[in-house]
């Protein structure tokens, strides 16, 4: 069963002076804004690289709760910031750090699920970029 979820873009006027929305199916966001301010400097409004880095964070932090869930241990908490580097009109990294809370775990069990969920995660699929994760194990 193939999942499908959908995003809008409207988009108007020249790239540098113009302004654009985004609409979600699931309405989290709705004509959120987006300008060449909010994607270049620090302008009001979100961009690609900050919503890919969004669901980055969150697509790894998920895969690895059901990574976890399989070798036999269920996490307290799961914290993951993601960095998203856009470099000469190409995205060319994804960094995540990770502060994870894994109760009854060995770092060497905790670092095998951290690169499986960091190879099989489905955004990590998507990117073609480098992908880096710093994690740390709590206790």
């Amino acid at each position: 069963m193939a999942i499908k979820r959908k995003a809008n873009a409207v988009w108007e006027g020249s790239g540098k002076e113009g302004k654009g929305h985004l609409s979600t199916q699931s309405t989290v966001l709705n004509e959120t804004q987006y300008s060449y301010t909010s994607r270049f400097e620090e302008g009001i409004g979100t961009n690609p690289e900050e919503l890919v880095a969004a669901a980055h964070a969150g697509c790894f932090n998920m895969k690895l709760s059901f990574v976890l869930g399989a070798a036999g241990f269920t996490p307290e908490r799961l914290e993951t910031q993601c960095t998203i580097s856009l470099e000469n009109g190409a995205i060319t990294a994804s960094q995540l750090v990770l502060k994870a809370t894994v109760p009854g775990i060995s770092s060497e069990q905790f670092d095998a699920c951290v690169a499986d969920a960091k190879q099989n995660c489905p955004i990590s699929k998507l990117l073609n970029t480098e992908i880096s994760v710093d994690a740390t194990l709590a206790g």
